[in-house]
């Protein structure tokens, strides 16, 4: 595994918002915008279990996330490696990802994993093991591949 530089997860934290991508069953690509939040080496996005993306890594074990700059000069990353659906000990990295999505002072009360079962919610969890496609990121290129 290739550990992320400070630079990049510099970036990673400074955003909130990815494009998702999957592999689904015909073997082509899926996106989706997700919310994310970042935990070591680890992208987490919450999702309910039904959803296109969520069975998706359930089957293929896989996923990236390109994350996107919104002002000029647009810097950029793809972040992809192994991924999985977690249902266990999911509350802390749900607060978390309500926290960014709506810009909460403070993060809300991390709920059970039997309330967050009832209401459908998972985390779908990417580990970083490759960085690609690196533009306008100062001193980020060191380590990643184009």
């Amino acid at each position: 595994m290739r550990p992320l530089t400070p630079h990049l997860i510099d970036f990673l934290d400074a955003h909130r918002v990815g494009v998702l991508a999957t592999v689904d069953k015909a073997a082509m690509p899926r996106q989706s915008v997700v919310y994310y939040v970042r935990e070591e080496q680890r992208l987490l996005i919450s999702t309910e279990s039904k959803r296109l993306k969520a069975r998706d890594v359930r089957r293929s074990g896989w996923a990236s996330l390109c994350v996107l700059g919104h002002e000029r000069p647009y810097p950029s990353a793809v972040f992809s490696g192994p991924a999985e659906i977690l249902t266990e000990s999911i509350g802390p990295a749900t607060a978390a990802i309500m926290h960014r999505i709506a810009d909460l002072p403070e993060p809300p009360e991390a709920h059970s994993d039997e309330a967050l079962a009832a209401i459908d919610r998972v985390i779908l969890a990417i580990t970083v093991e490759a960085v690609t496609a690196v533009n306008y990121l100062p001193a980020a290129n060191e380590g990643a591949a184009s």
